[in-house]
Protein backbone atom coordinates (compact mmCIF):
# COMPACT_ATOMS: atom_id res chain seq x y z
CA UNK A 1 0.00 0.00 0.00
CA UNK A 2 1.36 3.64 -0.94
CA UNK A 3 2.33 6.46 1.89
CA UNK A 4 -0.15 8.78 1.65
CA UNK A 5 2.66 11.31 0.35
CA UNK A 6 4.02 8.86 -2.35
CA UNK A 7 0.10 8.88 -3.70
CA UNK A 8 -0.72 12.63 -3.19
CA UNK A 9 2.48 13.07 -5.18
CA UNK A 10 1.52 10.33 -7.61
CA UNK A 11 -1.81 12.64 -8.36
CA UNK A 12 0.26 14.50 -10.11
CA UNK A 13 3.56 12.01 -11.22
CA UNK A 14 1.82 9.06 -11.57
CA UNK A 15 5.26 7.54 -12.51
CA UNK A 16 7.41 8.03 -9.62
CA UNK A 17 9.73 5.99 -8.95
CA UNK A 18 10.75 3.84 -5.16
CA UNK A 19 14.43 5.60 -5.69
CA UNK A 20 12.54 8.78 -6.30
CA UNK A 21 10.26 8.69 -3.53
CA UNK A 22 12.96 7.39 -1.05
CA UNK A 23 14.97 10.68 -0.23
CA UNK A 24 11.91 12.11 0.71
CA UNK A 25 10.23 9.44 2.38
CA UNK A 26 13.77 9.54 5.36
CA UNK A 27 12.98 13.29 5.81
CA UNK A 28 9.04 12.66 6.70
CA UNK A 29 8.56 12.91 10.69
CA UNK A 30 5.07 12.38 12.45
CA UNK A 31 3.85 15.19 14.02
CA UNK A 32 0.32 15.27 16.50
CA UNK A 33 -1.88 18.84 16.59
CA UNK A 34 -4.20 19.20 19.45
CA UNK A 35 -7.51 20.54 18.43
CA UNK A 36 -7.66 24.38 18.63
CA UNK A 37 -3.70 24.10 18.29
CA UNK A 38 -2.07 25.97 15.43
CA UNK A 39 0.54 24.98 12.90
CA UNK A 40 1.57 27.78 12.26
CA UNK A 41 0.62 31.50 13.41
CA UNK A 42 0.70 34.96 11.51
CA UNK A 43 3.65 36.13 12.37
CA UNK A 44 5.66 33.33 12.63
CA UNK A 45 8.11 31.40 10.85
CA UNK A 46 7.53 27.67 9.63
CA UNK A 47 9.36 26.56 6.73
CA UNK A 48 7.60 23.14 6.70
CA UNK A 49 5.23 21.04 4.94
CA UNK A 50 2.92 18.58 6.24
CA UNK A 51 0.44 15.91 4.78
CA UNK A 52 -2.68 16.08 7.10
CA UNK A 53 -3.17 12.31 7.77
CA UNK A 54 -6.59 11.89 10.12
CA UNK A 55 -8.14 15.38 11.18
CA UNK A 56 -9.09 18.98 9.74
CA UNK A 57 -7.74 22.13 9.73
CA UNK A 58 -8.49 25.51 8.92
CA UNK A 59 -6.36 28.21 6.90
CA UNK A 60 -7.38 32.10 8.22
CA UNK A 61 -5.90 35.78 7.92
CA UNK A 62 -6.25 37.77 11.04
CA UNK A 63 -7.48 40.70 10.05
CA UNK A 64 -6.51 44.49 11.48
CA UNK A 65 -9.95 44.83 13.22
CA UNK A 66 -9.64 41.53 15.39
CA UNK A 67 -11.56 39.53 12.82
CA UNK A 68 -10.71 36.08 11.16
CA UNK A 69 -11.26 35.37 7.40
CA UNK A 70 -11.19 31.35 6.89
CA UNK A 71 -10.21 30.76 3.09
CA UNK A 72 -9.38 27.14 3.15
CA UNK A 73 -10.30 24.15 4.99
CA UNK A 74 -7.84 21.05 4.73
CA UNK A 75 -9.02 17.09 5.36
CA UNK A 76 -6.97 13.73 5.42
CA UNK A 77 -4.58 13.41 2.38
CA UNK A 78 -4.14 17.29 1.85
CA UNK A 79 -0.33 18.76 1.95
CA UNK A 80 -0.80 22.14 3.66
CA UNK A 81 1.98 25.37 4.63
CA UNK A 82 2.82 28.57 4.85
CA UNK A 83 3.48 28.30 1.46
CA UNK A 84 4.61 31.77 0.71
CA UNK A 85 6.59 32.10 3.93
CA UNK A 86 8.47 29.12 2.41
CA UNK A 87 9.34 30.94 -0.43
CA UNK A 88 10.26 34.01 0.90
CA UNK A 89 11.39 33.46 4.19
CA UNK A 90 9.60 35.93 5.46
CA UNK A 91 6.46 35.69 8.85
CA UNK A 92 3.70 33.61 7.92
CA UNK A 93 0.53 36.55 7.03
CA UNK A 94 -1.92 33.65 7.50
CA UNK A 95 -3.05 31.00 10.48
CA UNK A 96 -3.48 27.29 10.05
CA UNK A 97 -5.33 25.94 12.91
CA UNK A 98 -6.25 22.42 13.81
CA UNK A 99 -10.76 21.88 13.67
CA UNK A 100 -9.96 18.59 15.60
CA UNK A 101 -7.12 16.99 17.32
CA UNK A 102 -4.68 15.95 13.91
CA UNK A 103 -2.15 13.45 13.09
CA UNK A 104 0.06 14.44 10.45
CA UNK A 105 3.79 13.99 8.98
CA UNK A 106 5.82 17.02 8.51
CA UNK A 107 9.22 17.86 6.67
CA UNK A 108 11.19 20.75 6.05
CA UNK A 109 10.83 22.89 2.90
CA UNK A 110 14.31 23.00 2.56
CA UNK A 111 14.28 19.27 1.75
CA UNK A 112 12.21 19.50 -1.06
CA UNK A 113 14.35 22.64 -2.24
CA UNK A 114 17.36 20.39 -2.50
CA UNK A 115 15.21 17.58 -4.14
CA UNK A 116 14.35 20.24 -6.79
CA UNK A 117 18.33 20.15 -7.70
CA UNK A 118 19.14 16.54 -7.24
CA UNK A 119 16.18 14.72 -9.20
CA UNK A 120 14.16 16.80 -12.12
CA UNK A 121 10.63 15.08 -11.00
CA UNK A 122 10.19 17.08 -8.15
CA UNK A 123 10.41 20.23 -10.08
CA UNK A 124 7.99 19.29 -12.23
CA UNK A 125 6.05 18.33 -9.15
CA UNK A 126 6.83 21.50 -7.74
CA UNK A 127 5.35 23.45 -10.93
CA UNK A 128 1.98 21.32 -11.05
CA UNK A 129 1.73 21.75 -7.51
CA UNK A 130 1.80 25.39 -7.98
CA UNK A 131 -0.62 25.49 -11.07
CA UNK A 132 -2.67 23.71 -9.07
CA UNK A 133 -3.12 26.21 -5.81
CA UNK A 134 -2.82 29.22 -8.58
CA UNK A 135 -5.97 27.89 -9.92
CA UNK A 136 -7.67 27.05 -6.51
CA UNK A 137 -6.91 30.51 -5.42
CA UNK A 138 -7.94 31.83 -8.20
CA UNK A 139 -11.32 30.17 -8.24
CA UNK A 140 -11.69 31.53 -4.70
CA UNK A 141 -11.04 35.21 -5.63
CA UNK A 142 -13.51 35.31 -8.33
CA UNK A 143 -16.04 33.94 -6.23
CA UNK A 144 -15.89 36.48 -3.62
CA UNK A 145 -15.56 39.70 -6.02
CA UNK A 146 -18.14 38.94 -8.81
CA UNK A 147 -20.49 36.30 -7.35
CA UNK A 148 -23.38 36.97 -4.39
CA UNK A 149 -23.79 35.46 -0.79
CA UNK A 150 -25.96 32.82 -2.26
CA UNK A 151 -24.17 32.37 -5.40
CA UNK A 152 -21.10 31.37 -3.71
CA UNK A 153 -23.27 29.23 -1.23
CA UNK A 154 -24.65 27.46 -4.38
CA UNK A 155 -21.67 27.18 -6.07
CA UNK A 156 -19.60 25.26 -2.45
CA UNK A 157 -23.45 23.17 -3.18
CA UNK A 158 -22.44 21.89 -6.30
CA UNK A 159 -18.17 22.02 -6.31
CA UNK A 160 -18.30 18.57 -4.67
CA UNK A 161 -16.72 19.99 -1.71
CA UNK A 162 -18.85 18.28 0.90
CA UNK A 163 -16.38 17.49 3.69
CA UNK A 164 -17.17 21.07 4.19
CA UNK A 165 -20.42 21.38 4.89
CA UNK A 166 -20.47 17.89 6.60
CA UNK A 167 -17.59 18.13 8.97
CA UNK A 168 -17.13 22.21 9.44
CA UNK A 169 -19.27 24.11 12.09
CA UNK A 170 -21.71 26.56 10.39
CA UNK A 171 -19.95 29.03 11.95
CA UNK A 172 -16.77 28.80 10.41
CA UNK A 173 -18.50 27.71 6.72
CA UNK A 174 -20.21 31.34 6.78
CA UNK A 175 -16.82 32.90 7.43
CA UNK A 176 -15.46 30.92 4.95
CA UNK A 177 -18.56 32.22 2.15
CA UNK A 178 -17.97 35.56 3.69
CA UNK A 179 -21.45 36.09 5.76
CA UNK A 180 -22.77 36.30 9.09
CA UNK A 181 -23.80 32.77 10.61
CA UNK A 182 -27.16 34.18 10.05
CA UNK A 183 -27.17 35.28 6.80
CA UNK A 184 -26.22 31.45 5.88
CA UNK A 185 -28.77 29.95 7.82
CA UNK A 186 -31.39 32.39 5.52
CA UNK A 187 -29.98 31.32 2.26
CA UNK A 188 -30.30 27.92 3.13
CA UNK A 189 -33.76 27.79 3.98
CA UNK A 190 -34.58 29.72 0.79
CA UNK A 191 -31.85 26.91 -1.26
CA UNK A 192 -34.24 24.47 0.76
CA UNK A 193 -37.71 25.49 -0.04
CA UNK A 194 -36.44 26.32 -3.56
CA UNK A 195 -35.49 22.96 -3.69
CA UNK A 196 -38.37 21.52 -2.10
CA UNK A 197 -40.73 23.37 -4.82
CA UNK A 198 -39.39 21.97 -8.05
Amino acid sequence: MLHPLRAYIQRFLPTLSDAEWAPLAAALRPYQLARGAHFVEAGQRRPELALLLRGSCRLYYPQPDGEERTTYFFFENHLMGDYPGCLTGQPSQLSIQALTDCEMEVFDYAVLRQLYDEWPVYERFGRLVAEYHLLGTDARLVEQLLLSPEERYLALLSSGKTKILERVPQHLVANYLGITPVSLSRIRARVTRGSGGK
